[in-house]
């Protein structure tokens, strides 16, 4: 495996079923960290960027209607990028991959693109970094899980920015795991995931005193991401 498939999105919010993205980045990082390769879309989403997502991202809708290319144009090269990526058995890895994946296959759903319904083997350093230093103190967003294996992150929140450390850290773990068979690592993050959704959900009833809370476990396609809506058929009575 010479070089592992990143991705990052930067959206409108973090609803994956309402929200739109607004810049992709997908690249090829390789094993020495090196960036060989790579693909970018600034967006313009169609709807209003609020201000505390520019805040984040730094896009504006003034930018992102002057500069943005077309939606339904750019998630259709998205998918084809990553498609061929699945294809040549390289694994995609992402950050917390299932907003990202969800919410692609929520805008390919959106403009009436077929959505990628098996990614392949997907690395998630989020989901790998808790579940192998589970008891590790501090923070878990990027730029901190980046800070501690000792990837330089500089403009964290830039779509590239992200994805590549991503993939640099990705290389990091990779080394600290006892799994060498990459399927067989997507698998455990699956459960790896789930564990983590429902010790988080346990935490959110507690301290809120709320037991209606729940958190989505599935990964790395969120469940309620990728429902699929199926005409019920009524037979009228005779």
């Amino acid at each position: 495996m010479p070089s592992l498939c990143v991705f990052d999105l930067e959206t409108t919010g973090v609803n994956t079923d309402e929200d739109r993205i607004v810049t992709c980045f997908i690249g090829r990082v390789m094993r020495d960290g090196q960036v060989n390769g790579s693909y970018s879309w600034l967006v313009n989403p169609g709807i209003p960027i609020p201000e505390g997502a520019s805040a984040i991202h730094g896009i504006t809708d003034e930018v992102a209607q002057r500069d943005g290319v077309d939606p339904a144009t750019a998630i259709a090269e998205m998918l084809t990028v990553l498609r061929r990526s699945i294809a040549g058995g390289r694994p995609i890895v992402a950050y917390n991959a299932s907003f990202d994946l969800s919410m692609l296959n929520a805008e390919a759903r959106r403009y009436g693109l077929e959505p990628i319904t098996d990614f392949g083997p997907v690395l998630d350093p989020y989901v790998i970094d808790k579940a192998i230093d589970k008891y590790r103190k501090g923070k878990r967003t990027l730029v901190a899980t980046a800070e501690y294996y000792g990837v330089l992150l500089e403009g964290a929140h830039d779509a590239e920015a992200d994805a590549v450390a991503t993939g640099r850290v990705a290389w990091a773990l990779l080394a600290k795991t006892d799994e060498t068979h990459l399927h067989a690592l997507h698998d455990r993050q699956v459960g790896w995931a789930l564990e983590q959704a429902e010790s988080f959900q346990s935490y959110l009833r507690k301290s809120k005193g709320d037991d209606l809370i729940v958190i989505d476990g599935a990964w790395p396609i969120r469940a309620g991401a990728d429902r699929v809506v199926v005409p019920v058929l009524v037979t009228p009575p005779v």
